[in-house]
């Protein structure tokens, strides 16, 4: 079997999932819709693993998201961090990465420490990268370029929930990384300190632009629920709604897109060429 869409950051590993996790993750299955459940910190990152374990169709991402890694203690965590990793149906190490709008910049030294050593994790394994970025395009663009080559043919990863400008996208590309996008894609207004207007049409102008082979669909559930459920809990089902406005922007079908970033998610997480 082979998924029509591919969620490839959403984290129904949440508590926001408690009640109904089954459900939620059966709705997407049986709409043909694949998930990558994505760790935040290390129980997180246990309790994907333990839902991919349980669904064909269903992967798992491990890593330290760039808030968490500023919360001692995290000693010992690349080790057991790289046990985890070596499951079957772990596909990508992170989520990791920078993040400067909820966080000091006094905090960013120790962010890049513990972004580094996930990317060792990743190149040891040879496992591709679940990036978080926010407000620090610049200096995280520049830590990849000295593990990455530039002009990479290979596919190093992935930049999820992309805020960043068209030039900075570019530069992503050459370093062999894609990017995805959620539903804040879907908005038209400002969605409280998340999205505005602004952003929404530098979002469109990267959509527009980029090559259909370096782009991706995402909802990062539970949040930012795309129109016309915008406010509401996310769920995988949703991604949809990606895809159909990214189809809109391109000026292209929506089984064109279904089917390019399918194959995009295929290629960088499961080491398949084609559906």
């Amino acid at each position: 079997m082979n998924p029509k869409l591919f969620d490839i950051h959403a984290h129904v590993n949440f508590k926001e999932f408690d009640s109904d996790r089954e459900e939620v993750i059966k709705r997407a299955l049986d709409n043909g819709i694949w998930i990558i459940n994505v760790g935040s910190d290390y129980e997180s990152s246990k309790k994907a693993v333990e839902i991919a374990d349980a669904y064909a169709g269903v992967y798992a991402a491990v890593g330290i998201h760039p808030t968490e890694a500023v919360k001692p203690p995290l000693g010992g965590f690349t080790a057991k961090l790289k046990e985890l990793a070596k499951h079957p149906k772990v596909v990508a190490i992170g989520e990791c990465g920078l993040d400067l709008y909820r966080r000091k910049k006094s905090d960013l030294e120790r962010q890049k420490e513990i972004f580094i050593k996930q990317i060792e994790i990743a190149l040891e394994l040879n496992k591709p990268l679940m990036i978080h970025c926010r407000d620090a395009h610049d200096d995280l663009i520049n830590i990849l370029a000295t593990y990455y080559s530039l002009l990479s043919t290979r596919h190093n990863g992935n930049i999820h929930f992309f805020s960043g400008t068209w030039e900075q996208a570019q530069k992503y590309f050459d370093l062999g990384f894609s990017i995805s996008f959620t539903g804040s894609l879907t908005y038209q207004t400002t969605y409280d300190v998340v999205c505005t207007n602004d952003i929404v049409s530098r979002l469109a102008e990267v959509v527009k632009n980029a090559p259909l082979d370096k782009i991706m669909v995402e909802t990062d559930t539970p949040f930012v629920a795309p129109l016309p459920r915008r406010g509401q809990r996310n769920e995988p089902f949703y991604v949809q709604e990606v895809a159909k406005k990214m189809a809109e922007i391109r000026g292209i079908s929506y089984e064109k897109v279904a089917k390019a970033t399918t194959i995009n998610a295929l290629k960088l997480f499961l080491n398949r060429a084609s559906i």
